[in-house]
């Protein structure tokens, strides 16, 4: 239990850093529901700073020192460099700081029931799967997720019971802040090559992950993936396994069938049918997410016929091959994949959802991913017809010259032969103005801004 704040109601201000995040807006509003006043600052006004000032947060359109006045604690996003005007006033006066992290992890040990849901990919989805579950179920829990799911009107959702269901993310160890009573781990890959040395490296972090579970509490582990399943054989305590091609998982499937794209498929317990399920978004890898969602609710005791309700009318979350509209007979969906795992899983799901051609519109998603797994993403598109490659997302990072989004088109034309490098969004729209047609699709893919493209091409006139 972390001691250096109590998130029992009082006098107390806490400042946020960046407050406009989309995980930093929704910890804002579990304070501000359990009597903790809230400032901030960003330097973005947007819907979620509107949303919060509305609900009596003070936030600023500026960092400045003048910000910090005599708040209790200041909380940070790790986006936010250290010389920030607001951490160093905040230090000179002694105010305690938190990264946002910790404050997750703080917020998580006041539930006596903390769901943590940890993996290189598929963290938003399972986390949105198992809270549609867990609110067919009855259990009114509060939701901290890193997507926009339609089924608590945003990102966040605040409950009024002893449960709490949130993702738990490995970059910079920020998950090691948690104490889950259940963890799942959906995969380990590379990815976050900018703090991590090897695989071998993230492995051993998610391994402290799992020792940082709640006793008693439950693991929850994909057998599918290599390294989980590697991870498995150093656990001294009880696990719960799944996997689609794990026949010695305690939770499987077969009979998969796909109708749009989306699966129906028979799920197993230790080898006894356990029902059938219909899922309503699309691909496989959603088989695999929904199995994890099984695995963990019928831990927590939840009914079969509200897990199975919950997973049936599970839609997605936004920016999750979201539809985002049609123009001139062509599809526009956008998707958050950047990583080539993710890709793939997306580009499979995109390729049996079209029935022309398959026009991706890539924006690699930070310096150090593309470098570090270059010849990966350069395998990664195959199933598209057109790849079109855009300048790289610097997001957190400094553009040193390391790598440039036209390499990474070299790349995937050595490879695959379909990949096209255009700098500007206005030309990206004219050039499916020039070559798309009815009947094919067009998918936006990153965790960038290039989800504008899809809206301009939606908003363009027609040619």
């Amino acid at each position: 239990m972390n001691h250096r704040f109590s998130l029992s109601p009082g006098n107390i201000t806490v400042h946020m850093v960046g407050i406009g995040g989309i995980s930093m807006s929704g910890l804002a509003e579990i304070l501000m529901h359990r009597g903790i006043k809230i400032t901030g600052s960003d330097l973005h006004e947007s819907d979620i700073t509107n949303r919060l000032k509305s609900m009596g947060a003070v936030v600023f359109p500026f960092h400045a020192a003048s910000n910090i006045t005599s708040q209790n604690l200041v909380v940070y996003s790790a986006a936010i460099p250290q010389d920030n005007p607001e951490l160093v006033e905040a230090r000179s006066k002694g105010i305690p700081i938190m990264e946002r992290a910790e404050l997750l992890g703080v917020i998580m040990d006041h539930f006596q029931h903390a769901v943590a849901v940890s993996g290189t990919h598929g963290k938003t989805t399972t986390t949105s799967m198992i809270s549609q579950v867990m609110l067919e179920g009855g259990l009114d829990p509060t939701v901290h997720v890193g997507g926009l799911l339609d089924a608590i009107g945003g990102n966040t959702r605040i409950g009024n019971s002893s449960w709490f269901v949130a993702e738990a993310c490995e970059y910079k160890d920020s998950f090691l802040k948690f104490r889950p009573s259940l963890a799942v781990v959906l995969n380990i890959e590379a990815d976050h090559l900018d703090y991590f040395r090897d695989i071998e490296h993230i492995r051993s972090s998610f391994e402290t992950f799992l020792s940082h579970v709640r006793s008693p509490g439950t693991i929850v582990l994909n057998f599918d993936d290599p390294q989980t399943r590697l991870l498995s054989k150093s656990l001294t305590r009880p696990f719960i396994s799944y996997g689609l091609k794990s026949p010695e998982a305690d939770w499987t499937c077969e009979d998969v069938t796909f109708e749009n794209a989306c699966a129906s498929f028979t799920v197993y317990h230790k080898k006894s049918s356990w029902s059938t399920v219909r899922l309503s978004v699309p691909g496989l890898h959603n088989v695999s997410n929904a199995l994890a969602c099984i695995a963990a609710c019928h831990a927590l005791g939840i009914p079969q016929t509200a897990i199975i309700k919950g997973l049936e009318s599970f839609k997605g979350t936004h920016r999750r091959l979201e539809n985002k509209g049609t123009r001139n007979g062509i599809r526009v969906m956008d998707d958050y994949a950047h990583h080539p795992t993710e890709i793939q899983a997306t580009l499979r799901s995109a390729r049996a959802l079209a029935s022309g051609r398959l026009f991706c519109v890539f924006q690699p998603h930070t310096y150090t991913r593309t470098y570090e797994l270059l010849d990966d993403f350069s395998r990664s598109f195959a199933l598209a017809d057109t790849v079109v490659v855009t300048d790289i997302y610097a997001a957190r990072e400094k553009d040193t010259g390391l790598i440039h989004a036209r390499v990474l088109a070299d790349g995937i034309n050595r490879n695959t032969g379909n990949a096209v490098y255009i700098s500007d969004f206005a030309d990206i729209v004219q050039f499916l103005n020039d070559n798309a047609q009815s009947g094919d699709l067009v998918i936006t893919m990153g965790a960038g801004d290039i989800h504008k493209v899809g809206d301009m091409y939606l908003a363009a006139v027609s040619p």
